[in-house]
């Protein structure tokens, strides 16, 4: 009792607080949509039961645990496999308009190929949990891939890098939308192919962890990325969107990118940065092709370095066709901002998209940390990335399909989180209202604390505390479950909004 009177007492201070703050006093249009996500891997568990097959991410901490900042893996995680009603009850209690979440590629096909034996019990599991949202009114957004590609589709074809992966991955998505789209909402084709190729084919922070080719490898993987997310597309544009109505996209993951100065340089430095990131999806699915400024780096930079044609792929004037315009919407991971200052190229040597990029990176010490040393809290960036999208992209509509605050757990009392979520969302606001951005839903990461991947559970960013050490993993809620569930109630961020 004493405890709900504390969390009760935080919450009307940090309800006092806001209306002294300036925080947008709007109320979100009435058919904006809120969410929470989670990703099969950070909290399913169970990772070999029930005829679930290897992925990438159970091999890769289980071989190379010392990768792993606590040495931990997600064999058990949230066990959310076993913990479906409970987790159920929770994101109904929250009031969300969805739930995003990820399907395991290898739970429903355990050697990752549509001509393996389908796995009837992962996909019951999934089933269960579409079904049951859908009695309770909550939408579904599931993703095909969050990371977690089957081991042995990396073991015997290499994964991202071989061309044969994009049938592979069209059976997979078909299997999927034949399997669960009648209770399917929105679709993700992809989460972050950036993080995916980049972390997973260069700097190795991601499984598969390969870094023997760097500036070579993660264009490949990118290259494949965008073809199979195209050849899901078209699948559910031609075979499927008539009857099941949903809609389809991929999920990219930006910072906003600000420059250190006014100086054209830096301007020039920062756009740089955004198309080497966000711009390297979204360009080809939206006007047909790389950005321009990926084009030229990179082949002027492969021919110095001796190559005999550009490091990064050429697509085929009938891909470009097949990418170009395979999205409904825009998904948008977004969590902060990093300061952009031009720099002379690096000199030629072994490649890397670093030195394609050459641009210097760096935060602000006024900055408001997080557990996350990446993560720094910075509001207005989210305004000012929206505005370029909508800008840079034909004003598509845009989800934001996470944004969230890490703490180190150490206290179910999370003002920061909450001042995080309030601050984003006025500047959401601010960008709706003021720019006119097409932001039509919010995803909130996370709906509770899970294996945050090469962090292991050292950083927490769930609404729910999850006690790791005990065998049951019971969920207890933070102060900010009741500030997010008051903004879902009012669709308003302070006491009494402007309508």
């Amino acid at each position: 009792m004493f405890h709900s009177r504390v969390l009760f007492s935080l919450y009307t201070l940090l309800q006092l607080w806001t209306k002294a703050t300036g925080v947008d006093d709007r109320q979100f249009p009435s058919n904006f949509k809120f969410g929470v996500a989670t990703a099969s891997y950070q909290v399913e568990g169970a990772w070999d039961e029930d005829g679930k097959g290897e992925n990438i991410w159970d091999h890769l901490t289980h071989t190379t645990p010392d990768l792993i900042y606590d040495g931990s893996n997600g064999d058990i995680a949230c066990d959310s496999y076993h913990k479906l009603e409970e987790d159920l009850a929770l994101i109904k209690d929250l009031g969300v308009d969805f739930y995003r979440l990820s399907l395991s590629w290898s739970r429903i096909l355990p050697t990752g190929h549509i001509d393996g034996q389908i796995n009837e019990a992962g996909v019951a599991y999934y089933e269960d949990i579409l079904t049951k949202l859908q009695e309770n009114d909550i939408q579904a957004m599931v993703t095909l891939y969050h990371w977690d590609l089957p081991q042995p589709l990396q073991e015997h074809m290499g994964g991202w890098l071989n061309d044969t992966i994009v049938d592979v991955y069209g059976n997979y998505a078909r299997l999927a939308f034949d399997l669960f789209g009648d209770k399917v909402q929105y679709w993700a084709t992809f989460n972050e192919p950036h993080v995916v190729c980049q972390q997973g084919y260069e700097s190795g922070r991601k499984a598969p962890a390969i870094t023997k080719a760097p500036g070579i490898d993660l264009y490949t993987c990118a290259h494949m990325v965008l073809k199979s997310h195209a050849k899901a597309y078209h699948i559910y544009d031609s075979e499927y969107r008539a009857t099941q109505k949903g809609k389809i996209s991929i999920v990219l993951n930006t910072n906003w990118y600000e420059p250190v100065s006014d100086d054209e340089k830096d301007l020039e430095a920062a756009e740089r940065n955004g198309q080497f990131s966000f711009g390297w999806f979204a360009n080809p699915i939206v006007h047909g092709n790389y950005p321009q400024v990926m084009i030229d780096r990179i082949g002027e930079r492969s021919e110095k370095e001796g190559f005999d044609k550009s490091r990064l792929p050429e697509f085929t004037s009938q891909e470009i066709e097949d990418i170009k315009g395979t999205y409904d919407f825009i998904g948008l991971n977004h969590y902060t901002t990093s300061l952009a200052e031009w720099i002379e190229d690096y000199e030629i040597g072994e490649p890397s998209s670093n030195k394609d990029i050459s641009v210097k990176g760096s935060l602000d010490d006024s900055w408001e940390s997080s557990a996350s040393s990446w993560l720094k809290v910075v509001p207005w960036g989210i305004r000012k990335l929206t505005k370029w999208i909508k800008d840079t992209y034909n004003n598509p509509e845009i989800i934001i399909t996470e944004n969230g605050f890490s703490d180190n757990g150490d206290t179910l009392d999370d003002p920061r989180r909450i001042n995080y979520y309030r601050e984003y969302l006025s500047s959401l606001l601010e960008a709706i209202y003021d720019d006119g951005v097409n932001v039509t839903a919010y995803t909130a990461w996370s709906l509770m604390d899970n294996f945050e991947w090469l962090q292991g559970y050292s950083e927490k960013f769930g609404f729910y505390s999850v006690n790791f050490s005990d065998p049951d993993r019971p969920r207890t809620p933070k102060t900010s479950v009741k500030y997010y569930k008051t903004v879902l109630e009012t669709r308003c961020l302070v006491e009494e909004c402007v309508e």
